[in-house]
């Protein structure tokens, strides 16, 4: 990996053919489509948030057919067992010498890029199989620890809570996630578009266009941008404003927010507003870079209380009003 010729331009560059080439597939989605890049250049795992048929699921299996990956996709329905994700012990007997012995059988979990599709149409207990993958980048069966080959990214879909047939992600399980991101509907001439393009003859060969070498060269170009102090302080103390327990946060924090944002959302800003910059050809964020993340790093990690309920207060509207109170500053020192 050492010996890659990478360099934030390359990234930048490389990341651009990407999305052209995505952009003739999935219609309308272009801050989403760079969000989801965003988080996956980083390395983090990337929820995608939407009502059926806005191309949550298209976007992230046209973005696997871009890389030279493995690719496993689970669809998350409510009879779906751990097993299931991680894999199982089966008991196999050797033909020849008639002795039984235990085999572990991989579950699709072990792929570079894991699409699991509505995770949020099964129980906990299942959507806890991937908590270990998630983090630790393994899985243990029967004592036995297996890792996974890297890089491993958890790509998940979930449609909103207010559906039916739906159960609300833990927020530990919540927490592993870096993005959150919205996908809307489209409007009506991109509408147009899809129609015109779904319903027709056309194809677009997607191929592979990155190595995973290259991939994993590029996360650790990333590591290496710069953030400035000053950002640095402005980052903790956004995500700290959001703790309705801080003496210095916001009245209406402690009156609409139950649970505020941890140290992973300092952590996932830091390093979104990294791989942003370096998509951008720069080796040094600026404060758009930090702007430009915070929504979909804080939008699943705010808990609203009961009277934000009461007087319609949305995450979108808290994380709007915690970013008008405490302004980025204007120049990086």
């Amino acid at each position: 990996m050492a010996d890659l010729d990478v360099s934030a331009e390359k990234l930048r560059d490389a990341s651009k053919r990407i999305v052209t080439t995505l952009k003739q597939v999935v219609i309308g989605q272009d801050e989403p489509m760079h969000h989801v890049l965003t988080a996956f250049f980083a390395g983090g795992h990337c929820m995608i948030t939407g009502v059926p048929g806005v191309a949550k699921t298209l976007l992230i299996a046209s973005l696997a057919r871009t890389m030279d990956l493995t690719f496993k996709r689970i669809q998350f329905t409510p009879d779906l067992m751990p097993s299931d994700i991680t894999g199982t012990e089966i008991l196999e007997e050797d033909v020849t010498t008639g002795r039984r012995e235990m085999r572990f059988v991989r579950g699709p979990v072990f792929a570079n890029i894991v699409m699991a599709d509505e995770i949020n149409r099964t129980p906990p207990k299942t959507q806890a199989a991937l908590l270990e993958t998630m983090q630790e980048r393994q899985v243990t069966i029967g004592g036995e620890t297996y890792p996974l080959e890297q890089p491993t990214f958890v790509l998940a879909t979930q449609i909103p809570f207010e559906q039916e047939g739906t159960y609300p992600l833990p927020e530990a399980q919540q927490d592993r996630f870096m993005f959150n991101v919205r996908m809307e509907y489209l409007d009506e001439d991109d509408e147009v578009a899809v129609i015109k393009t779904s319903t027709g003859l056309g194809h677009v060969d997607l191929k592979p266009m990155m190595s995973k070498e290259d991939l994993l060269a590029y996360q650790e170009l990333i590591l290496k941008v710069e953030v400035p102090p000053a950002l640095v302080e402005y980052i903790v103390d956004l995500v700290g404003s959001s703790r309705p327990e801080n003496p210095a946060a916001p009245d209406f924090v402690k009156e609409y927010i139950q649970w505020g944002a941890g140290l992973r959302a300092s952590q996932y800003i830091a390093l979104g507003a990294k791989s942003r910059a370096a998509m951008s050809g720069r080796m040094a964020i600026e404060p758009e870079d930090v702007q430009a993340v915070i929504y979909p790093v804080m939008r699943h990690r705010i808990g609203l209380s009961f009277r934000a309920d009461v007087d319609r207060v949305t995450v979108e509207d808290i994380i709007e009003r915690l970013t008008a109170n405490m302004p980025a500053p204007v120049a990086a020192g």
